[in-house]
């Protein structure tokens, strides 16, 4: 009997030892635990489960072509620019804040606004939204604080920045350290710099760089002190090609993003294009077939109004559309990622 209670003490002795070795290994932090993946497929399935998530049937099926990198730009309005209205003519006794302009300018430029840009969106959509251009130009100046003459700056900017919620994230920073008030016009680039163009705005912030060339050569924008030209191109993310999870068109498969227009375009499916000669816009028109003559102007797809809707609205409403209607359409992915992430909704 006594040999029996050994033996069972022993073994219970055992396997008390075995189970805190169990244990410790469980709860230590270092022990990281890899799952191989197969390339394309885990990030195939991921989409898909996030796509159900949101209950939002849009996918990201085109990303990452070597022609689909967008990059911003801002630019300071110059005071002497020979501002007209939509319909060309001169406007006088235009009042630009230049110094209000230069210091939001600056600060966006500033290591500080460049860290809250990179980070931007990748806590709530797992994934960065916006990432700086490795030769952008820097900014290490002082920052003046606002006063009464200088507090209200105009921007004038593309609906990318401002539907994607980077804005409305960035600005705040600003404004309560300096305190400055920003008040935010938004439309596609070229709205944007008419409204600049009109004398309505102190600086732009576009992503369409022959606008905004054309912008720099008729004298509406001028070198701010420390920089050697008009357009500070800082930071950049990717259109993407969307549409629905089904692809009629199999653009997924498609070599190029050009052969998944043609392929969209081939077969007559559904598109929502932009139609406001906005930076997305403008890109859209590069990627469409040479021979189909499609540009800025709704005539040029007056023969394609069967599949191609020429909208003339912004992102926002275009991605509603495109849900909508099962279509195609092009947009910014940091737009696109906050359409799913508020299952559609763009505020």
């Amino acid at each position: 009997m006594k040999k029996l209670l050994v033996i069972l003490l022993a073994l219970s002795m055992v396997f008390a030892f075995s189970a805190c070795g169990q244990e410790e290994v469980i709860e230590n932090p270092e022990v990281e635990v890899e799952t191989p993946e197969v390339e394309g497929e885990a990030e195939g399935e991921e989409e898909q489960e996030e796509v159900a998530k949101s209950g939002i049937d849009l996918t990201i099926l085109y990303e990452q072509d070597d022609s689909m990198i967008n990059n911003y730009s801002l630019l300071a309005v110059n005071p002497d620019a020979p501002f007209v209205d939509a319909d060309g003519n001169a406007v006088a006794d235009v009042a630009l804040n230049t110094e209000g302009a230069s210091a939001l300018i600056n600060w966006m430029l500033s290591e500080e606004a460049a860290e809250l840009t990179a980070n931007f969106g990748f806590e709530e959509y797992g994934e960065y939204l916006f990432y700086l251009k490795e030769d952008r130009p820097v900014s290490a100046v002082e920052i003046p604080a606002a006063t009464e003459e200088t507090k209200a700056i105009r921007l004038s900017t593309t609906t990318s920045v401002n539907d994607s919620g980077l804005l409305g994230y960035l600005l705040p920073f600003f404004e309560e350290e300096y305190g400055y008030t920003v008040e935010v016009f938004s439309a596609g680039t070229g709205k944007s710099i008419a409204n600049a163009k009109a004398g309505n705005a102190d600086l732009i912030l576009v992503h369409s760089k022959s606008q905004e060339e054309a912008f720099v050569a008729d004298g509406y924008s001028y070198v701010l002190e420390g920089f050697e030209a008009e357009r500070l191109t800082y930071m950049y993310n990717y259109f993407v090609l969307v549409g629905p999870s089904a692809d009629p068109a199999a653009v997924a498969s498609a070599a190029t993003v050009k052969d998944a227009f043609a392929a969209i375009a081939d077969g007559e499916f559904a598109f929502v294009s932009r139609g406001d000669n906005s930076g997305t816009h403008t890109k859209e028109i590069s990627l469409w077939p040479e021979d189909l003559g499609i540009t800025a102007e709704m005539e040029s797809v007056a023969d394609y109004t069967g599949w191609y809707t020429f909208s003339n609205a912004g992102m926002g409403v275009c991605l509603t559309m495109a849900e909508e209607m099962g279509a195609y359409i092009l947009t910014d992915k940091a737009t696109y990622l906050t359409f799913r992430a508020n299952d559609g909704v763009i505020e």
